[in-house]
């Protein structure tokens, strides 16, 4: 399916009036809750195991995969809990999802700290180097240095996102924080004590392949796929900014992130994040909800949408300035025509 351009709908509601539409589902049921979460931390696990245990390396290549698809997932429910839309107070839950942070180089502090300052500044310029990958406009990319340039390139580049287990997980998410505020995001010097350990055990007690494919090749796969819904989440050719006298985090929820369209297993591995827009709107709603949500409020329902087809991946690469002129996304070399 290719990138959708439609014209965001003119709101007939009030940003007022369409949070309170969102209420209704905003709403978690703590066995449905805890059923996701028990199934989809136990599937991991063995699938994990499995990577790990398998006598024969096609076997481990298959559990590494699904072994990371269900990384992917858990980091979704990880995500939910932080924001308080799944489990809200459960002592176990967030033991859970904290030791699972903890071996997955998603710190709770420095995650938190990021993530809260982005859906607070969504759709805006100077609002996306924190939490998401920075956005320059036409005008700052001509007036600045070759060396902005050069970092801005490569933050954004398709393998710096590949490579997202490193770039930004280990060094955005953890190391960075740590080395500026370590007295605030002492946490992250956990996580990579906890994750050095997890490898080095794996490595030492069972071997190197038992390392590999139990814990850094899903890593790195859940990683990249994690990195590029990052990405294309807020950075695809049917974004738009909004003027700051227009601009609410409502109305940035609906122009400014994207609907990435899946199919029913695809939804299942990503937690349903591709209802972006949805989750920005509303970020209590559950993961679970927001297909229902989507459904029943018209605003929701004329998305940007992009797919993981390789022509939109493309597209969304290819996105790389914000026009204020045109309004619109448009490539590094349109900055100068």
């Amino acid at each position: 399916m290719a990138l959708d351009y439609l014209e965001q709908p003119v709101l007939e509601r009030t940003d007022r009036d369409l949070q309170q539409a969102t209420r209704p589902f905003a709403q978690q049921s703590a066995a449905r809750s805890w059923w996701h979460v028990g199934s989809t931390f136990g599937l991991m696990v063995s699938a994990l195991a499995g990577a790990v245990m398998a006598p024969w390396w096609p076997l481990r290549l298959a559990g590494s995969i699904f072994g990371a698809l269900l990384l992917v997932r858990m980091f979704i429910l990880y995500h939910d809990f932080m924001h308080g839309s799944i489990l809200p107070g459960s002592r176990a839950a967030r033991a859970l999802f904290y030791s699972y942070a903890a071996v997955n180089l998603t710190p709770p502090r420095s995650w938190r700290d990021s993530h809260n300052f982005h859906h607070a500044n969504v759709g805006r310029v100077g609002g996306s180097n924190v939490g998401a990958f920075p956005l320059m406009t036409t005008e700052m990319w001509r007036e600045g240095s070759r060396g902005e340039r050069l970092a801005y390139r490569v933050i954004r580049h398709p393998v710096t996102i590949l490579c997202a287990y490193l770039t930004v997980f280990f060094f955005s998410v953890t190391l960075l924080p740590l080395l500026r505020r370590p007295s605030r995001y002492w946490d992250s010097a956990l996580s990579i004590l906890a994750h050095g350990s997890a490898v080095a055990a794996l490595w030492i007690f069972i071997g190197f392949d038992a390392a590999f494919f139990g814990l850094l090749l899903p890593m790195m796969m859940a990683a990249a796929l994690g990195g590029y819904l990052f990405y294309a989440q807020h950075s695809f050719p049917g974004m738009r900014i909004l003027p700051s006298a227009e601009w609410s985090a409502y109305r940035a929820a609906l122009v400014s992130s994207s609907y990435l369209r899946l199919g029913p297993i695809l939804r299942w591995f990503t937690g349903n994040i591709g209802f972006h827009h949805v989750h920005h709107l509303n970020s209590l709603i559950p993961f679970y909800r927001l297909p229902r949500a989507m459904a029943a409020i018209p605003e929701l329902q004329h998305p940007a949408v992009t797919t993981l087809t390789p022509r939109d991946v493309v597209a969304c690469f290819r996105a790389n300035l914000w026009d204020d002129a045109s309004r619109r996304m448009v490539r590094y070399r349109d900055a100068f025509r």
